[in-house]
């Protein structure tokens, strides 16, 4: 029998857990930034900023990935379920790089600068077009919201299955707080 892994490395769930608040942040500040008050360029900046980094440490976590595999689904676990969790982490993935990337290309569409927390601009890409190819990354970076939100509400109900319903160990490989069951 080969034995598995019991948690995710210290790596992979930092990336998680740093990821998804960076996620969550994003909400936050791009409501912020709508509300058209004095801080609403800096919010903006700093969803700017920290769509960059999601761009980054996604691209790292899944250089990562390769490097080291996710553990696999517990013995038992239907294929069905197996496919929904793969295709949701792979969409996920998806969604992470194109998410950032529409912005970058939005800004630099309008030829607007992207700092990266005060330190630097980001360089903008070489693409033309204008309001026109700016208005069409942002219609395209605010659908692919919308499959965020839903791929945030699979993911937390599969992990939620796992812990109540089929109570296993899954939930606890990525929560370093969780105990593991016997």
């Amino acid at each position: 029998m080969i034995q598995t892994r019991s948690r995710y490395s210290a790596v992979s769930m930092a990336l998680h857990w740093v990821i998804a608040v960076l996620v969550i942040g994003q909400v936050l500040l791009i409501s912020a930034a709508d509300q058209e008050g004095p801080n609403a360029g800096l919010w903006m900046a700093t969803h700017k900023a920290n769509g960059m980094s999601i761009l980054l440490l996604t691209l790292f976590r899944l250089g990562w990935r390769v490097k080291h595999p996710a553990i696999p689904l517990p013995e038992g676990t239907p294929r069905w379920q197996k496919l929904a969790a793969r295709t949701t982490h792979i969409l996920f993935y998806v969604v992470l790089l194109v998410m950032p990337l529409t912005g970058w290309l939005a800004s630099s569409a309008a030829g607007r600068a992207l700092e990266w927390y005060g330190l630097f601009n980001w360089p903008l890409l070489p693409v033309g077009g204008g309001r026109e190819t700016a208005g069409l990354m942002m219609a395209i970076h605010e659908a692919v919201v919308k499959s965020l939100y839903i791929l945030i509400a699979l993911h937390v109900a599969g992990a939620l299955k796992h812990y109540f319903i089929d109570k296993d160990n899954v939930l606890q490989r990525m929560l370093p707080f969780l105990r593991q069951r016997a």
